[in-house]
């Protein structure tokens, strides 16, 4: 069952996605060559609690961690450690945050050093996807509208998109329905609904859609052990469009980054 939200809980999450995007920020300040990504890990959940919320993924079915951190070939759920960061790296974080009853989630793929031409690319369509995914999340379209987007225009640039994992709806769980799946069907899955929020999240390999699961249960990699992507939004149905909760602006301020890209999917401009 989808679960709407009013006006007030759509501002209950975007007080949390905030914090997460705040989160995420600090980290674009901290990660750089040589650094453990369990340092990270333990510099975001004080962050998070000194901000009068909790880590939404910390014992979250079990996962031992407040950030998941998957560099590379590692495509979701990497477990921090204390294997130091190298150039040329690339490093999905997700990271969750839970105030006021509400979840905040969100994901951004982070540059170390010098990183391949080939790479590079990689993570500018899968971020050039979530964008197009978003604009599809609106009246009268359906959920596979979303994936479909997003599928086209990453396969256009001959990458996989995973199937096994996909976005989802949020609220006062962390996963709630609908599934967003980052491939599909125009005009199938379930309609969209005025005070729906959703995490939409591409999941973008280099080479094939395929993958496999490392033995602690979590870690999932590119069964090539190519690079992969993911980054992710939290996004409300609001007046018919989708309003994206999250930010990327304080990693683009800690990374000297200008960008443009989410004020269309704001009616008003992010008060900081």
């Amino acid at each position: 069952m989808i679960i709407v939200k009013s006006r007030e809980e759509i501002e209950l999450m975007r007080e949390s996605a905030l914090i997460v995007s705040k989160t995420l920020g600090m980290i674009a300040s901290e990660i750089k060559e040589g650094v453990t990504t369990l340092y990270l890990d333990k510099l975001a959940e004080e962050f998070i609690r000194d901000h009068g919320a909790v880590p939404s993924f910390l014992g979250l079915y079990d996962f031992p961690n407040s950030l998941c951190m998957s560099p590379n070939a590692q495509v979701v759920h990497g477990i921090p450690n204390n294997t130091p960061l190298k150039s040329g790296d690339v490093i999905s974080v997700d990271c969750g945050a839970y105030k006021n009853g509400y979840h905040g989630d969100h994901a951004y793929s982070f540059e170390i050093g010098e990183v391949a031409p080939e790479t590079k690319k990689l993570l500018q369509v899968t971020k050039e996807s979530l964008y197009v995914g978003i604009r599809e999340f609106k009246a009268g379209n359906r959920v596979e509208d979303v994936g479909n987007a997003i599928q086209k225009y990453t396969e256009s640039h001959g990458y996989g998109v995973v199937r096994e994992l996909v976005g989802h709806g949020l609220g006062q769980k962390m996963h709630e329905e609908p599934e967003m799946p980052n491939y599909g069907k125009k005009g199938r899955g379930k309609l969209f609904v005025e005070g729906m929020v959703v995490a939409i999240e591409p999941m973008i390999n280099m080479g094939t859609r395929n993958i496999k699961q490392l033995k602690d249960g979590w870690t999932i990699l590119t069964a090539d052990g190519k690079p992969s992507a993911h980054f992710e939004h939290d996004v409300a149905l609001v007046d018919g469009k989708p309003e994206i909760l999250s930010t990327f602006y304080y990693i683009y301020k800690a990374l000297g980054i200008e960008s443009n890209e989410e004020d269309e999917f704001r009616k008003v401009p992010l008060v900081l």
